[in-house]
């Protein structure tokens, strides 16, 4: 018997797909034999969620054991946003500043693209990371001890499942880039993307509260969508990593108020 399709769904794809989105994903060192951005990188994208779910782990179990020895709640908050921003090479922080500094700075579709692509962090850049960190450290603070681990994952889970939809239904803003080079997946690889991010969701939350984080997220998502396309046409590595910011500042946001 073998386990191989043609499709990408054998065993060995699933592994390449995970070694992949790790390596992208986070600053986790992931030898791989066909380099960091393979042709099947698109495909890569349906593992996402799964790795977004063990960075929300890694982050929750950072700030519970700092409660554990006697850190306050807002400096252990603090410390294990600023584990996560360790642990993926602030990523998603880096594009939502860009995304800011570039709508908010730029006056037409070139400068802005132009601004996104300047490493340097601007004053638009600043305010909305602040404000970004700010909320997820508030709400991490809220929640109580029980539900930390099951919204953190939830909320990472989904944030990584934004990055192929938008992926999946904006052009992409500009030829060459991240967002360019990773291509359009395929319709099949965003809904599994999509269903394994559910799956986490319920697993992790009860049936009201799993709703409302699927929902928040999804606004959140198209919000970033909708402003993306009517600031620069469609989409950027900047731009998906700010949209998984937003959902992950909305699920915290609304868990912390349902919980709190």
């Amino acid at each position: 018997m073998t386990n191989t399709l043609d499709n990408g769904n054998s065993m060995r794809d699933w592994q390449d797909d995970l070694r992949v989105a790790v390596g992208l994903l986070t600053r986790i060192p992931m030898a791989h034999p066909d380099g960091p951005a393979p042709s099947y990188l698109a495909r890569a994208m349906r593992v996402f969620p799964l790795v977004g779910a063990g960075i929300g782990a890694a982050v929750g179990v950072a700030y519970l054991g700092l409660l554990l020895v006697g850190v306050p709640t807002l400096p252990a908050a603090a410390l294990a946003l600023g584990v996560s921003a360790l642990l993926t090479g602030a990523l998603h922080e880096d594009g939502l500043a860009d995304t800011g500094d570039g709508f908010g700075g730029g006056r037409d579709k070139a400068r802005k693209l132009e601004i996104m692509r300047d490493s340097r962090i601007g004053t638009y850049g600043a305010v909305v990371l602040m404000v970004s960190f700010a909320a997820k450290l508030f709400a991490l603070a809220a929640l109580p001890r029980v539900a930390v681990l099951p919204v953190l994952v939830a909320a990472h889970a989904l944030g990584r499942a934004a990055i192929p939809a938008l992926s999946f239904k904006l052009p992409a803003a500009r030829t060459d880039g991240l967002g360019a080079k990773a291509g359009t997946p395929a319709q099949p690889i965003v809904v599994t993307a999509a269903i394994i991010a559910a799956v986490l969701v319920l697993i992790m939350l009860p049936l009201r509260e799993a709703l409302l984080a699927v929902a928040v997220a999804v606004v959140a998502a198209a919000a970033v969508g909708a402003l993306a396309m009517r600031q620069i046409g469609g989409q950027t590595g900047d731009v998906l990593g700010a949209a998984e910011q937003a959902v992950e500042v909305a699920v915290l946001v609304a868990c912390a108020a349902r919980f709190g």
